[in-house]
């Protein structure tokens, strides 16, 4: 099992940028690849990025990609994930995954969730 920990939610004006950060801690090598998902109020969790602990390779949700950078740091056991020119759309908590599939967006194939972090972007 792995241990999940979301920061750097927040409220920002559109257009700004953002930070969240996720420590993960526990059978870490059990899990080789992390998430970030959303869930806006009233709709269902969505996937936003993900990437390989091993090598860094990434891939993205076309509503993030060209604003959203996701990315770790080994040594600290983090996962990071930069928002740039954020839009109300955006406005949503985000949560932190882990799972031994790659390629994959469903909700369902992750295995290890953090508490989730809120992001509001005003207009």
């Amino acid at each position: 099992q792995v241990q999940l920990v979301e920061s750097g939610g927040g409220l920002v004006q559109a257009g700004d940028s953002l930070r969240l950060s996720c420590a993960a801690s526990g059978r870490t090598f059990t899990r080789p690849i992390m998430g970030w998902f959303r869930q806006a109020s009233g709709k269902e969790r969505e996937f936003v990025a993900a990437i390989h602990w091993t090598g860094g390779s990434s891939y993205y949700a076309d509503s993030v990609k060209g604003r959203f950078t996701i990315s770790r740091d080994s040594a600290k056991n983090t996962v990071y994930l930069q928002m740039n020119s954020l839009k109300p759309e955006d406005t949503a908590v985000y949560y932190c995954a882990a799972t031994r599939q790659w390629w994959v967006v469903t909700p369902g194939d992750y295995d290890d969730w953090g508490q989730g972090t809120q992001v509001t972007v005003s207009s």
